[in-house]
């Protein structure tokens, strides 16, 4: 998928694999994020490191990530090095290096970030790793993404070959070029490094619908490293492929109940002294826009001891019923404006134009959606986003993460 821009002088190379934390089988647990890592550990042609050093060489940054949609990969640099960049990302698909030395030390670098970024932090993993057992049924939406020690320690060489071979197929993979490109002649580069990749079949994506909960869901989790009490309360969301101008109201639904210092959520519960902080956001990562249905807007409230959890649950909901009663248009203007101008000034880059377009692609077919979003975003009434409250954030619908400080007697 090409992007032209000549406005400035570089170049977005990415490449989303269609894998993430949901197509993980049983027992795997942890791969595709593991696998995220072991993409940076060399190839057969360069050394482990030697990719980094010729993209920084070059003046330009690259980074990696997983979600529960997708993984991905992704340069920016100045146009010059472009080529270099095709060469890079086709030789990695090609022939990543799976070797003992690399699973071992790979499996060891995540455990590290495991411990670092959910075992010893406070309130780490909360809406990503405890709350979606609570609100999901089925494996591929509630297990670990992050992974379990168990899975990720047993894993094998041959475990993470045939990972790689079902799931790093050429025909799973969306290469996204944005910026100063000759589309024709970007074409035909593709076709040079990419072209004799052998092919291999793509992976049959698992299904991942699940109906949404008529009672609500309760779970409790201790965490000694957390020194005050908390909830995560999870509400579902419409399917944002099949439903976009549902989605639309309610997203524009979530910021205005949660974005901020000014949202209501955070004038009811923080000014009141009911809670120390809060937010309120969509998807695990607050990735609205790049994930498949059943999506779950998380509310994450951090309250003092002594606190009562069900007066902080009460109080969001007369602040939902309070805004089905009395949302204006002007309070729903300021809020569009706001998710307006934030969207387009963060794909005025042709690196996050490049990240957007790509999802949006790979999931929908539709990279044009990101010219449409907008428009999309203007047409939503104030009778949109109380029909949206009124059928999604039901009390009835939500999961609830009771979160305490300590460990369980």
């Amino acid at each position: 998928m090409l992007a032209p821009d000549r406005s400035s002088p570089v170049v977005a190379v990415a490449v989303h694999y269609d894998v993430g934390f949901r197509s993980e089988p049983e027992g795997r647990t942890g791969f595709a994020h593991l696998f995220e890592h072991l993409m940076f550990e060399g190839s057969e042609s360069l050394p482990k490191l030697e990719h980094a050093r010729l993209i920084q060489g070059n003046g330009g940054q690259f980074n990696g990530s997983t979600t529960p949609d997708y993984t991905n990969y992704f340069e920016v640099v100045p146009s010059g090095a472009f080529e270099l960049m095709l060469f890079l990302e086709s030789d990695r698909m090609r022939s990543p290096v799976i070797s003992e030395h690399t699973v071992a030390n790979q499996i060891d670098v995540v455990k590290e970030e495991i411990r670092l970024n959910i075992m010893n932090r406070p309130y780490g993993g909360m809406q990503m790793i405890f709350l979606p057992p609570i609100a999901y049924a089925t494996f591929n939406n509630s297990h670990n993404g992050y992974g379990s020690f168990v899975d990720l320690e047993s894993a094998t060489v041959a475990d993470a070959t045939d990972f790689w071979k079902r799931y790093y197929a050429p025909g799973n993979a969306l290469l996204t070029i944005a910026g100063d490109i000759d589309a024709d002649k970007a074409i035909a580069l593709v076709e040079q490094y990419f072209g004799d990749i052998p092919k291999r079949a793509a992976p049959k994506r698992p299904d991942f619908a699940e109906p949404v909960p008529t009672k609500e869901r309760r779970g409790t989790h201790y965490d000694p490293m957390s020194p005050t009490p908390a909830l995560v309360v999870g509400y579902r969301a419409p399917n944002p492929i099949t439903e976009l101008d549902k989605y639309a109201a309610y997203y524009l639904l979530v910021q205005i109940l949660g974005d901020g210092d000014s949202s209501r959520l955070h004038q009811r519960l923080v000014k009141t002294g009911l809670v120390t902080a809060m937010a309120g956001f969509v998807g695990p990562f607050d990735n609205w826009l790049d994930m498949r249905d059943p999506i779950l807007t998380n509310v994450l409230a951090i309250y003092p001891p002594g606190g009562d959890a069900e007066v902080i649950l009460d109080a969001i909901t007369e602040s939902i019923e309070q805004l089905q009663a009395d949302l204006g248009d002007d309070e729903l203007e300021r809020t569009r404006t706001g998710v307006t101008s934030a969207f387009l000034r963060a794909t005025d880059s042709v690196m996050n134009r490049a990240l957007t377009i790509a999802p949006l692609e790979q999931q929908r077919g539709r990279a044009e959606l990101i010219n449409e979003l907008p428009a999309a975003l203007a047409a939503v009434t104030t009778a949109d986003v109380k029909a949206a409250a009124s059928q999604w954030f039901a009390p009835s619908q939500r999961s609830v993460l009771d979160w305490r400080p300590g460990v369980e007697a």
